[in-house]
């Protein structure tokens, strides 16, 4: 398939009011309002293609964006793909979602994500904080830097209530990530979560909550699986 076959596509599957609900979870305009299940569909059919994919992040729209996090080969992704993902990453699925994905399954994981979340712009340190959630939640206890992890808690203690929206929800989901999923931090985890308190984002009048990482963290203990780690973060 090709990138003009693909949007084809993607224009015909559109739906308004798939549309509303997007926008007011914070998806950029252009895009057609196509259901994930819909762009799996498509990734089945594809299944890998990196160079489609690069086509299709280019357009700009979200949906074409999202599919071709879905479809591209993270090892091949270079440095420079990865920044251009990232600044161009508007809509909150895009920065929440597909580059953080993508960026976890590359060779640039850790070095991108440290350096994102020193940016100005509030998508891009929301996705290298959630790039970073990925990534412990993906690698092996043996490939995490530990004390790293532990000093960015110390980091979000201090700074969570002062950062800006979606940075506090990602960092939020930070502490979670390590409580649930590198089980020799996982009360450090906690303790950071108690110290932080209750997590205010506005979630621009949507249903959706700010989870409590004390109660998450513990629902999971209580399951017996802190520590097991994902097989993939694509969804």
């Amino acid at each position: 398939m090709t990138v003009t076959e693909i949007m084809t596509e993607l224009e015909a599957k559109g739906s308004e009011s798939i549309k509303k609900i997007l926008l007011k979870h914070g998806v950029k305009e252009p895009f057609f309002g196509v259901k994930v299940e819909y762009l799996k569909v498509i990734e089945k059919k594809i299944k890998k293609d990196y160079a489609l994919a690069l086509g299709l992040y280019a357009t700009g729209n979200a949906d074409a964006m999202y599919l071709a996090g879905l479809i591209t080969d993270d090892e091949k992704m270079t440095k420079e793909n990865l920044q251009t993902w990232v600044e161009q990453a508007k809509s909150t699925n895009i920065s929440g979602y597909t580059v953080p994905w993508v960026t976890a399954g590359s060779r640039y994981g850790f070095e991108l994500a440290l350096e994102w979340i020193e940016a100005k712009e509030e998508h891009i340190v929301a996705a290298g904080w959630n790039t970073l959630s990925n990534l412990v939640a993906l690698k092996p206890d043996s490939e995490l830097d530990l004390a790293l992890l532990k000093s960015l808690l110390l980091r979000i203690e201090k700074n969570i209530h002062t950062a800006k929206n979606r940075e506090r929800q990602n960092m939020n989901g930070f502490i979670i990530a390590v409580g649930t999923y590198v089980a020799p931090l996982t009360n450090n985890a906690v303790a950071t979560a108690t110290k932080v308190g209750i997590v205010t984002v506005d979630m621009n009048g949507t249903a959706c909550k700010v989870p409590d990482a004390i109660t998450y963290i513990q629902k999971v203990t209580d399951k017996g699986v802190v520590g097991k780690k994902k097989k993939t973060v694509k969804c």
